[in-house]
């Protein structure tokens, strides 16, 4: 039953093989499993507690499982660990984070055809999705169920991002059920983070876009201090109480500690237009207010995009809006020409 529970970040290896599993312990109607993990934790290390129950419970019914976890170092070679530098960052030229100051602005849905976009026009792209609570780059483009492999190069593991659309891509969601509830404590969140960043072998790329999470918390600090960002993007949609979270997010990347540019603003669902009646516009959300946001701190405006039936059924199937030739998606093409000459502009 134990050869089922598979690490993801092992090349689906499982944790029997690996030499993770140190005690079974059989009382009467319970059993306990005890994993051992390496001095520095797997950032995966719940998931297979989880996984490893739920297994023994799937093959016993009707037992009380237990996972207990231990730390215990691997004395016969160097410990791995994770090989945190920035190695893997050497050949990418601009880190772009894409952030919201809060959540349901569409920032995931920009992030996403922001990266096809940037492809369209010539550019070598990637996108790491770093929302780890609710990734949702393997259902809008369409990689759900694939797995990125892992391979061992010298002393540290690498994983290879997938490739679609001419774009690298890379999510917690890839190792994880879709609905496996990820419940993580900051710092938890923040090495899986670093890990789904700097162990990718991204290769040459001229963007690297980081799906931020909404908000200004723990995983918001870890990245801009870890991370060798370029600059941010911020994505807000024109309503007041959007706006409001806008601020923070501002304030936050002009902090005196992190001190990153912010590139630009995108107003997402910057108004509304019915695919019977193209010429009209609808501002259910309120008109200009993030052109009026851009202006009153200095940014950029790099795009309106209109909320629009067509961007949200291509992200449902997995094939992001800014691969078609229409006008949505050639609004994300004049997203991406802005946003590469607000980077030379540097």
């Amino acid at each position: 039953m134990l050869f089922d529970v598979q690490h993801p970040a092992k090349g689906d290896r499982n944790i029997v093989e690996l030499g993770m599993v140190d005690k079974i312990e059989i009382d009467g109607n319970k059993v306990t499993v005890t994993l051992a993990f390496p001095k520095h934790r797997d950032p995966l290390a719940e998931y297979l507690v989880g996984s490893t129950k739920a297994a023994l419970v799937r093959h016993i019914p009707g037992i009380e499982a237990e996972v207990k976890t231990i730390v215990k170092e691997d004395t016969s070679r160097k410990p791995a660990g994770l090989n945190l530098g920035l190695e893997e960052l050497a050949n990418v030229k601009h880190i772009i984070g894409v952030a919201s100051g809060k959540g349901g602005v569409g920032k995931s849905t920009v992030a996403v055809n922001l990266a096809v976009a940037l492809a369209r026009i010539g550019y070598k792209t990637g996108l790491a999705d770093a929302d780890v609570y609710g990734p949702s780059v393997p259902k809008m483009t369409g990689t759900e169920g694939m797995m990125p492999e892992a391979f061992k190069d010298g002393d540290k593991e690498v994983i290879m991002p997938l490739e679609k659309y001419g774009v690298k891509w890379m999510s917690i969601g890839y190792f994880a059920r879709p609905e496996q509830a990820l419940i993580w404590r900051g710092p938890m969140a923040c090495n899986a983070l670093k890990q789904m960043i700097l162990q990718v072998r991204w290769g040459e790329l001229d963007f690297l876009l980081i799906d931020m999470p909404p908000g200004t918390g723990d995983i918001h600090i870890s990245l801009v201090h870890d991370i060798p960002l370029t600059g941010a993007v911020i994505v807000s949609t024109p309503q007041a109480v959007a706006l409001a979270d806008v601020e923070k997010g501002v304030n936050m990347f002009r902090n005196e500690s992190i001190r990153k540019p912010i590139l630009g603003f995108v107003e997402n669902m910057a108004w509304f237009t019915p695919a019977e009646l193209p010429e009209n516009r609808y501002y259910i959300f309120g008109k200009d207010g993030g052109a009026r946001m851009a202006e009153k701190y200095g940014i950029p405006l790099l795009g309106q995009i209109p909320l629009v039936q067509s961007i949200r059924e291509s992200g449902d199937e997995g094939e992001p809006e800014a691969l078609s030739s229409g006008p949505e998606g050639e609004a994300f093409v004049l997203l991406a020409e802005k946003l590469a000459e607000a980077v030379k502009n540097l």
